[in-house]
């Protein structure tokens, strides 16, 4: 029979670090901020892995749509929120995190939803 390469073994093998669902890919945030955000995730009980980043795109997805669609919701609700998550208490999540950084990890992401805001 025959031997399997030690290289090849080890690919099958997870990595204990690192799991798939918690990666971190929020764009123009330093390294030492984005382990600050998974620490925080780790460690609040409000917060679950990939929370920030799934508020940071719901509320960029919300703010990038057209004004229009922005009066309709704001008027008569939005029926999709319910499955998708809502823009507006992700926004709050992110003021909340924001509260629970050091200065600097909070600068940063404060710049970003400035941007956004704009």
């Amino acid at each position: 029979m025959p031997r399997r390469r030690p290289g090849r073994i080890r690919a099958g093998i997870p990595d204990r670090h690192q799991s798939p669902d918690t990666g971190l890919a929020i764009d123009r945030l330093s390294p030492g901020t984005l382990s600050e955000i998974a620490r925080l995730e780790r460690t609040r009980n409000y917060l679950q892995p990939g929370d920030v980043g799934a508020a940071l795109r719901l509320w960029k997805d919300h703010v990038h749509r057209p004004e229009r669609e922005l009066w309709h919701d704001d008027e008569f609700g939005n029926v999709h929120w319910y499955c998708c998550g809502n823009p507006l208490e992700g926004r709050a999540l992110l003021d909340g995190v924001m509260q629970a950084m050091s200065r600097r990890g909070a600068r940063e992401l404060r710049k970003i939803m400035e941007d956004l805001d704009s």
